[in-house]
């Protein structure tokens, strides 16, 4: 079995060559390590091997896997933001990718600027119009920058995120990756702004998704292996009280919480 100092190394390479292909630094290409289900032992796995960016999609699971895990790594929430959460988000995270309506930045700036937090964000679109996926059609996208721009100062916004339908064959992911490209070149010229971070592109067609612009990978199964259905933690004592339970790993019902 390989270390995962002998897979970043090669996931390192393939993002490279992805990179010169498309004539870009890859120097300009950052790994989100999704840690999602796996333990605060990976988080320090990956610090360990050089990753500096731990990517969760739940804020309950990052919540006490963080607490638990070495300092450093920045934090990222990859995954939907509901709005209830928004103020653990805010105290766990160093940046959300998944902002998918005004009406969330709305709430996200009111929650900075009542505990004095400087978000930095992503807008998510969906691209595909998948009705499965999260984020917002890009036709709302110029309004929701002209409204955060107008109604939340308290928010940094620095860029785009997309997911693209999944699919055996990279390739077909491509026309997704260049949309969110072109969209944000657009925006950036509608807005005399710029937008520079692009997260698209996961274990299966991050080298697509970096010839496409990418600037955030966001990579978890290709570094960890396949992530376990259920994880055991001991619980802190606000775990449950603050958040009304833990999300299901495989979505099939609630997490059995195991006390060590």
């Amino acid at each position: 079995m390989k270390s995962l100092d002998e897979i970043l190394a090669d996931v390192r390479g393939r993002i490279a060559a992805a990179a010169r292909r498309a004539g870009r630094d890859p120097d300009d290409v950052e790994i989100v390590a999704v840690t999602k289900t796996h333990g605060e032992e990976v988080v320090r796995e990956a610090w360990d091997a050089g990753l500096r960016i731990v990517g969760e999609n739940k804020v309950q699971e990052a919540m006490w896997k963080k607490a638990q895990s070495v300092s450093g790594p920045e934090w990222h929430l990859i995954g939907h933001l509901q709005s209830n959460k928004v103020r653990h988000a805010l105290e766990t995270f160093d940046f959300i990718h998944s902002v998918d309506s005004a009406r969330l930045a709305d709430r996200i700036n009111a929650v900075a600027d009542a505990i004095g937090a400087r978000p930095r964000i992503l807008l998510e679109v969906n691209v595909s119009g998948e009705k499965s996926k999260s984020g917002m059609p890009p036709a709302e996208v110029p309004g929701a920058i002209a409204h955060i721009a107008a109604e939340c100062p308290r928010l940094t916004l620095e860029g785009f995120m997309t997911m693209a339908p999944f699919s055996e064959d990279p390739e077909e992911a491509r026309p997704f990756f260049r949309a969110l490209r072109e969209l944000r070149d657009r925006m950036e010229r509608e807005f005399g702004a710029s937008f520079p971070r692009l997260s698209m592109g996961m274990s299966g067609d991050y080298e697509v998704a970096v010839e496409e612009g990418a600037t955030w990978v966001r990579l978890g199964t290709v570094l960890f292996g396949e992530r376990p259905k259920t994880k055991s933690f001991r619980a802190t004592p606000d775990s449950d009280s603050a958040l009304g339970g833990l999300d299901s790993y495989s979505g099939a019902g609630p997490t059995v919480r195991v006390l060590d």
